[in-house]
């Protein structure tokens, strides 16, 4: 059985936690920043964690990482 390899765009996007669960980083914090209200941008900075939904297909883009 030949190994899996990692999705590309996966590994640049979601990190392991010492538990399992996998971070990934909030939406909405790119461009016009002058825009958004400085508690939103300072929420933002905080990662997320992927949803319950989306844990198998994450997984199965990660297999090792």
């Amino acid at each position: 059985m030949p190994k899996l390899k990692t999705v590309s765009g996966a590994k640049k996007r979601f990190k392991r936690t010492g538990t399992g669960k996998i971070k990934r980083s909030r939406v909405n914090r790119r461009h016009i920043l002058t825009s958004k209200a400085q508690k939103t941008k300072r929420r933002l900075r905080a990662p997320g964690l992927v949803s319950e939904v989306d844990l198998p297909a994450v997984r199965q883009m990660m297999p090792y990482g």
